[in-house]
């Protein structure tokens, strides 16, 4: 099943947009998703029974919206709403405990002016169960490309699996993109001085993935910067949770989170899996 959370935002009827699409794919369920607050969902007498009334009535309208908005873009699929109780980012990180991916609009309708992500977005991209699509503004001319960041990091097997999957499924090719501030690096696996081997790291899934195409792309630039630049046009720009050079305690990595704020199409975050016994992320 895929998820996705509603606000009433043009940002989330992009991501139900965005996620009918995928559950067609899939071949999956879509659950629309809206919060309120558990006392008005709880509350149908007493002095604040209208009150609650109201906003269950402007939670359903807004899953009505969301619901029309998908069922326009993939009628074949099937649709389900759900109000939530509760804080949305509870709520929803919660729900992703059952959910295969969950789908959410990077702005949503009260962000602070100037916050370019809102505070549900990030917080459910840091702490749900499942891989999460942050979607803003779907490309308007998109050219069939899974962009994704190889930095050899423990969650990037597991990245590349997502992003070739997600390529094989869109009949898509893929972008793997390696940014370095110089020409020679330290290749993270091996702490040898020599250039980060892509072509090695794509290796393994160039095999298991033969239908798909692989462009490699070695960037002496910020990761930021290299990854927002590839991933213009792109569908989805594919990164992880957490990479190397993230501090302990930090609910998701530096360029995960810049690219939250930056990314030029939908942003696909994925969970970091448990390193092998005695290994670990650098701080």
């Amino acid at each position: 099943m895929i998820i996705t959370g509603m606000d009433g935002s043009h940002a989330g009827l992009e991501a139900a947009s965005w996620a009918a699409r995928e559950a067609t794919l899939r071949q999956t369920p879509l659950q629309i998703a809206h919060a309120i607050p558990q006392w008005a969902c709880e509350t149908t007498t007493g002095r604040y029974a209208e009150i609650a009334e109201w906003m269950r009535d402007g939670g359903h309208s807004v899953l009505t919206a969301a619901a029309d908005r998908a069922h326009r873009e993939r009628p074949e699929i099937e649709i389900r709403t759900a109000l939530l109780p509760g804080d949305p980012r509870t709520a929803l990180t919660t729900a992703s405990e059952e959910a295969e991916l969950m789908v959410i609009g990077s702005h949503g309708l009260g962000a602070v002016r100037g916050l370019l992500v809102g505070s549900v977005a990030y917080g459910v991209a840091g702490h749900a169960s499942c891989d999460v699509v942050m979607v803003g503004e779907l490309p308007s001319l998109p050219r069939g490309e899974v962009v994704v960041g190889v930095d050899g990091s423990p969650g990037g097997e597991y990245m590349l699996d997502v992003a070739f999957a997600e390529a094989e499924l869109h009949g898509a090719t893929v972008r793997a993109v390696h940014s370095c501030d110089q020409p020679w690096t330290t290749d993270p696996r091996t702490s040898d001085q020599r250039p980060f081997a892509l072509t090695e790291a794509l290796a393994d899934h160039r095999r298991r993935y033969p239908e798909v195409t692989v462009t490699e792309e070695v960037v002496h630039d910020h990761p930021v910067g290299a990854l927002r630049q590839a991933a213009i046009g792109a569908d989805p720009l594919v990164v992880g949770s957490h990479g190397y050079g993230t501090f302990a305690g930090m609910i998701i990595g530096s360029v995960s989170q810049a690219l939250l704020h930056e990314s030029p199409c939908p942003l696909m975050v994925v969970r970091q899996k448990a390193a092998p016994s005695g290994a670990e992320a650098l701080d």
